[in-house]
């Protein structure tokens, strides 16, 4: 099967959901309204009942409770409510995933969004789009694992999702790994191109003239992110140190000095229930 073939089997890659291309677009629009984006997410009561969770979560620590949606979108913001809106699009829209535990799935794709927020704040780099791209960078592996299920079953046999070399592997035995998925999803459903590019480039961010330092980011958070589920099996997942030498961080930084991603993430559980 082929990367185009992969994107259009509709097992693999459901159809964006009709209040996620609606919000995606308003976010856009920079007139776009609070009222506006209420009226949206009060169309879908699932939708809504996260974004109150979300905004009662001890994470925001809100000294009242949020009772309504235009609350909720006041009060967290939206870039936040974004956030929310892709996390629940990708987190619904692919409910099964053959050989892929999705629940350690997410819980690593968050480990990677925290530590990029962490990491962009240090760096200088917009956090919240570090955030929203690092919880949604290895998107491509469940769409492996839904329209591929049997050759997905034999790099993970081989090479474990989470393990050095997994995308060197895909590339060797598909032709393609789960960046390029990713980045193909991003696409196809309509996303800013930032996002397109960060999942493209973040495995090799020093790739082309410049480096891209958002994708540098994302390559660190997700380095960070994978040490912490395969522990020492990671010993051969070597630091990326010239990317950490972009922004001149030592390594120390991303092993000593940042808090643990279960303490980074703790309140965030509803972006991937």
């Amino acid at each position: 099967m082929t990367l185009d073939e992969l994107l259009h089997n509709p097992k693999a890659l459901p159809t964006a959901p009709k209040v996620l291309e609606d919000l995606i677009s308003s976010f856009e629009n920079p007139d776009v309204s609070v009222d506006q984006i209420t009226r949206t997410l009060s169309a879908d009561p699932v939708l809504s009942a996260k974004l109150l969770r979300l905004a009662n979560s001890a994470y925001y620590h809100v000294s009242r409770s949020i009772g309504t949606v235009d609350e909720a979108v006041r009060m967290l913001g939206f870039v936040t409510v974004r956030t929310l809106v892709i996390s629940s699009g990708l987190v619904n829209g692919f409910r099964t995933a053959p050989g892929l535990d999705l629940p350690r799935f997410w819980r690593y794709s968050l480990g990677t969004a925290v530590a990029a927020r962490w990491l962009a704040k240090k760096t200088g780099e917009n956090s919240d789009l570090a955030f929203t791209i690092g919880l949604m960078h290895a998107i491509g592996q469940v769409i492996i694992h839904a329209g591929m299920p049997e050759q997905a079953a034999q790099l993970d046999d081989e090479v474990g999702c989470y393990e050095p070399g997994r995308m060197e592997h895909e590339d060797a035995t598909l032709g393609f790994n789960f960046s390029d998925v990713g980045a193909g999803l991003a696409q196809r459903w309509k996303f800013p191109g930032v996002f397109t590019r960060t999942i493209q480039d973040f495995p090799d961010p020093l790739g082309g003239p410049e480096p891209d330092r958002l994708a540098c980011v994302v390559n660190l958070a997700a380095w960070r992110a994978r040490l912490d589920e395969t522990g020492e099996t990671a010993a051969g997942d070597a630091m990326p140190v010239a990317v950490a030498a972009v922004f001149g961080l030592e390594p120390a930084l991303l092993l000593d000095e940042m808090p643990a991603l279960g303490e980074l993430s703790a309140g965030l559980e509803e972006l991937i229930s």
